[in-house]
C-alpha cells in the first residue's frame, strides 16, 4: 500500500476508552498503544484528523464546554507522549434529536472539509475506527478502512468482514499495517 495522504481517526473506541456521553475530562483515558501510534503518524508526516460524532451535544448531556474540555484533555495526554492530532471536527447532532444532517459519520460532509483544508487525497486516505460508520467513508471515497476491535470494534467484525474491511485489534496494529 502506497502512504496515506491523511488518517481519519474516530475518538471514543478507538483511541480513548469509550464510557459512554463523555463530557468530563478527568474521565479521558488513552487507550494503551494510542499515542505511540498518533506518533507514528506524525513522525512519517501524515495528517491525523478525528472526526467525531458527539451525540451528547445535542442530547443536552453536555455542552460545547465540556466537550472542548474533554477534547483538550485528549490533545494534552497525546502531547506528553509526543503525539498530536492536526484536526478535529465533530457533528454535534442526532438524528433522533436534531433531524437528519450532513455531518454525522458516515456521512461525506466533514471529512470533505478536511480534505479541503489539509489537501488530502480522499481517495488514499486511511479510516481507523471501531463502528462501520467510521470506517465506511473509506469504501465512498475509495480509501482504506480499518475497523479496531477495541471499543465498539467486536460487535462491528462481522459486518466489517462481510464489506472486506481488515479487523486489527488495536489502533496502534492498525497503524502498524498502514505504514508497511
Amino acid at each position: 500500500m502506497t502512504r496515506p495522504s491523511g488518517v481519519f481517526l474516530d475518538r471514543d473506541g478507538t483511541i480513548i476508552e469509550d464510557p459512554g456521553y463523555l463530557g468530563d475530562p478527568i474521565r479521558v483515558r488513552l487507550l494503551s498503544g494510542a499515542a505511540e501510534a498518533v506518533a507514528k503518524l506524525n513522525a512519517a508526516g501524515i495528517p491525523v484528523i478525528v472526526v467525531t460524532n458527539q451525540s451528547g451535544i445535542a442530547r443536552g448531556l453536555y455542552g460545547w464546554d465540556q466537550y472542548r474540555a474533554v477534547k483538550a484533555r485528549v490533545d494534552l495526554l497525546l502531547a506528553r507522549e509526543g503525539a498530536r492530532i492536526d484536526a478535529t471536527y465533530v457533528c454535534p447532532h442526532h438524528p433522533s434529536v436534531t433531524g437528519p444532517c450532513t455531518c454525522r459519520k458516515p456521512a461525506p460532509r466533514l471529512f470533505e472539509e478536511a480534505a479541503d483544508t489539509l489537501r488530502i487525497d480522499l481517495a488514499r486516505a486511511a479510516w481507523i475506527g471501531d463502528r462501520m460508520s467510521d470506517v465506511e467513508p473509506a469504501l465512498a471515497f475509495g480509501g482504506t478502512a480499518a475497523l479496531v476491535l477495541t471499543g465498539e470494534g467486536a460487535g462491528h467484525a462481522a459486518a466489517a468482514a462481510r464489506r472486506g474491511i481488515a479487523t486489527h485489534p488495536d489502533f496502534g496494529s492498525a497503524v502498524e499495517d498502514l505504514l508497511r
